[in-house]
C-alpha cells in the first residue's frame, strides 16, 4: 500500500494536477487500486491492492498505509483509517497515535482549522517522505513520487552518496531526516509533522527511555518476554492473509515461525534462501525446525546476474541497495508471491533486541569493564574466544582491549564511538572533492547507562534497521505482500529495555532470555545453538563467476570516470585483491561488501539518470 497528498494555500494552485502523477508513480502494478480524495485545500490520494485504507467524514480526510493491531480495544470500523478518524476527534492527533499498536504511515487533514498532520509508527516499519516550498507541503511513501513535481529535481544528496560509495552502509541514515535526495525530507520514525499556516512543525510522540533495569528473576521476566511476543505474533496474524514466514537457521525467524504454530494450532509455511555454496547456506541448521508443523519451500538462490537484478531493485527502492542479502530476499519475495501467499513475516529486530549480534559482546565487556566485575569479564572473554573465534575475525584478549579503546568512552558511562576503522576503511577510493569523509561525525545518541543497550539503541534508529525496514517494505510492496515484523512490537521493544545485560549475554552465549522464554516452543536443537551464521549471501562468489568483466568495464567506463566520485587506481587496486583473494582461498576479509556498494550507487545514478 502506498499514500500520498498535498496541502497548497492557494485551493486553485496548479499543484493539485500533479497528485494523479505522483500515485501513477507509486502504483506499481496496473491491477492496484487507486483513490484520491480533496477536501479543503488538501487533496490525499491512496493506492495498493487491498481496499482503500481512507476515510473521509465531517470535514476530514484521512489515508493510511499499514495496519493498526489494537484495533479489538474499540468498537469495529470499516478500516484502520476510519478508525483513527474517530481516535482523532475524541483524544487529538498525538494522543490517538500514542494509543494505537500498528506499523504505519498516515496523513489527516483537518477543514476546521485547515491543518494537515503527518506521521510515522515508532520504529519506522513504514516510510514517509515529503518536500515544502513556500505555498504548498507534498508527502508521498517513496521519494521518486516526488520527483514529479515541477520544483523538485533528482539532485542527490552528497553526503549520502559518498557514505554509502565508499564508507559503510551503517552510516547511510545517521541522519533520521535526510532522504538520499537534496530536496525530499524524510519523516524520522516516531514523529509527526503538522503543517499550518504555511508553518511546519515537527514532534516526537515515542522514545525510549532509561528506565533502569528490571530486579524480576530471570524466570518470571521469561514468561513476560513469552507472553509479550505471543501477542505481538497473534495480533499480527489477525491482519494477515495467508501467511508465509522467513526462516533462517537462528532464534529470531524460527522463534516467530513457532509462536505462530503455537497460536494457530495450523501448519505454517516458511521460506528460505539457499545457496550451492555452503558459505552462507544454513540449511543444516533449518533442519531441526522442519516438523509435522511447518511445510518448508526452500528458495535456491543461483549465481545471479548482479546487474540485471540491482537494475529492477533500483527501480522500486529509489535508493542504492543496502547489502547483498537482499538480493536473495527479492528472489524469496517473488517466489512467495508467485505461490499464491499474501503475507510475510519475519525475525527483523531480533538480534537489537536480544543483543545477538557478534560485535555486541564488545560492548557487554566494556559494562562489565565500567561496573568493575573484571572476574566477570575475564570468564565472558574467555567463553567468547571458545565458542566464536574465527579464522578471519580473531578473538582473544588484546583483540578486545584494543575494541573497548576504538568503541567506547570508558570515562563517560555508556558512550559508544563510531567506529572509524569502518567508517573510513575504503575511504583512499573517494574522490575527496567529491566529500570529505574525515569531516563526518556520526551522532552516537547515549539515553542509557549501558554501552550494550546504546549500541543497539544505535542500530535500531540510525544504523542497521533503518535501511533493513525500507529494503523490507519495498520488496514486499513490489509483490503485493504484506510485511509483519513482530519484534518491533513497541511494547516488546519498550520491555527489553529494561532488561539486565546479562540476561541478554551470558557465558559466551547470545539471546539469553529469548532462549528460557521459548523452551518447550522451538525444538532444543535451534533453542541452545550458540554459534550464529547471520543471515547473509554469497556475494563474494557472485562477484568471482561472472561479474568480473562487467565490473571492470563499468569502472573503466567514461560515464562512471566522470561522475567524479572515485579514485579510479584505488577501486582498481581493490578490485584486483579481492579476486586475489577468493581465488587462492587466502583467511582474509575479502571486499565483497565495497564492489556490492560501488556497483549499487552506479546503477542508481544511471537509473536516475533515465528516469
Amino acid at each position: 500500500m502506498r499514500i500520498a497528498g498535498l496541502l497548497s494555500s492557494d485551493p486553485v494552485s496548479p499543484i493539485h494536477s500533479y497528485l494523479d502523477k505522483i500515485l501513477e508513480r507509486l502504483r506499481l502494478h496496473s491491477d492496484w487500486k487507486m483513490i484520491r480524495k480533496a477536501e479543503g485545500a488538501a487533496l490525499m490520494g491512496w493506492c495498493g491492492w487491498h481496499e482503500p485504507n481512507v476515510a473521509h467524514d465531517n470535514g476530514l480526510l484521512v489515508v493510511m498505509d499499514g495496519f493498526i493491531y489494537n484495533r479489538s480495544d474499540w468498537d469495529a470500523f470499516p478500516n484502520d483509517a476510519a478508525l483513527f478518524t474517530q481516535l482523532y476527534q475524541k483524544y487529538g492527533f498525538e494522543e490517538a497515535l500514542k494509543k494505537i499498536n500498528g506499523d504505519f504511515s498516515i496523513a489527516l487533514y483537518d477543514k476546521k482549522d485547515h491543518s494537515l498532520w503527518v506521521a510515522r509508527d515508532r520504529l519506522g516499519v513504514k516510510p514517509l517522505y515529503y518536500t515544502k516550498k513556500n505555498d504548498w507541503f507534498v508527502f508521498a511513501s517513496q521519494p521518486a513520487a516526488l520527483f514529479e513535481l515541477p520544483e523538485v529535481t533528482k539532485e542527490i544528496n552528497h553526503k549520502f552518496a559518498a557514505l554509502f560509495a565508499a564508507s559503510h552502509y551503517r552510516y547511510i541514515d545517521n541522519n533520521p531526516e535526510a532522504s538520499p535526495y537534496r530536496d525530499i525530507a524524510q519523516l524520522p520514525a516516531a514523529h509527526y509533522l503538522c503543517v499550518k499556516k504555511g508553518c511546519v512543525t515537527q514532534t516526537c510522540y515515542w522514545s525510549l527511555t532509561n528506565q533502569g533495569d528490571f530486579t524480576d528473576p530471570e524466570y518470571i521476566l521469561a514468561k513476560r518476554y513469552r507472553h509479550l511476543l505471543l501477542d505481538a505474533v497473534s495480533l499480527r496474524l489477525q491482519s494477515a492473509q495467508r501467511p508465509g514466514f522467513t526462516l533462517s537457521g537462528g532464534m529470531d525467524s524460527s522463534s516467530i515461525l513457532s509462536l505462530a504454530g503455537h497460536t494457530t494450532g495450523s501448519k505454517q509455511h516458511a521460506f528460505s534462501s539457499v545457496y550451492e555454496d555452503k558459505t552462507y547456506d544454513e540449511s543444516h541448521d533449518i533442519q531441526s525446525m522442519l516438523t509435522t508443523q511447518v511445510e518448508w519451500h526452500p528458495i535456491k538462490v543461483e549465481t545471479p546476474d548482479i546487474f540485471a537484478t540491482l537494475k529492477r531493485m533500483i527501480a522500486i527502492h529509489n535508493e542504492p541497495v543496502a547489502t547483498a542479502t537482499w538480493l536473495s530476499h527479492f528472489v524469496l519475495c517473488n517466489e512467495v508471491s508467485k505461490r499464491g501467499f499474501t503475507s510475510l513475516f519475519g525475525g527483523l529486530g531480533g538480534d537489537e533486541l536480544n543483543a545477538g549480534e557478534y560485535e555486541y559482546f564488545l560492548f557487554n565487556f566494556a559494562d562489565l569493564h565500567h561496573n568493575g566485575c573484571e572476574e566477570q569479564l575475564s570468564q565472558e572473554v574467555e567463553r567468547w574466544i571458545e565458542y566464536h573465534n574465527h579464522p578471519v575475525f580473531q578473538k582473544n584478549h588484546a583483540v578486545m582491549e584494543q575494541a573497548l579503546k576504538d568503541l567506547v568512552d570508558l570515562q563517560t558511562k555508556g558512550f559508544c564511538k563510531p567506529d572509524r576503522k569502518r567508517l573510513l576503511r575504503y575511504q583512499k577510493t573517494l574522490n575527496p572533492d567529491y566529500f570529505d569523509l574525515n569531516s563526518f561525525e556520526p551522532t552516537m545518541d547515549h539515553p542509557f547507562d549501558s554501552y550494550l543497550q546504546n549500541r543497539t539503541y544505535q542500530d535500531l534508529f540510525r544504523e542497521t534497521i533503518p535501511c533493513c525496514l525500507r529494503a523490507e517494505d519495498r520488496q514486499t510492496t513490489a509483490f503485493n505482500l504484506d510485511n509483519f515484523l513482530p519484534f518491533f512490537d513497541h511494547r516488546l521493544v519498550e520491555f527489553m529495555y529494561q532488561v539486565p545485560g546479562h540476561m541478554k549475554i551470558r557465558n559466551g552465549i547470545t539471546k539469553r532470555l529469548l532462549r528460557e522464554a521459548m523452551k518447550g516452543i522451538l525444538p532444543e536443537e535451534t533453542r541452545t545453538r550458540i554459534a550464529k551464521m547471520g543471515w547473509n549471501a554469497p556475494a563474494h562468489v557472485w562477484f568471482a563467476e561472472g561479474c568480473r568483466e562487467p565490473l571492470l568495464d563499468m569502472i573503466h567506463s567514461q560515464r562512471f570516470r566522470e561522475r567524479n566520485i572515485y579514485n579510479i587506481s584505488a577501486v582498481e587496486r581493490l578490485v584486483d585483491e579481492h579476486y586475489e583473494i577468493i581465488n587462492s582461498g587466502l583467511n582474509k576479509d575479502n571486499h565483497m561488501m565495497f564492489l556490492w556498494q560501488l556497483i549499487n550507487v552506479e546503477l542508481w545514478l544511471s537509473y536516475l539518470e533515465k528516469s
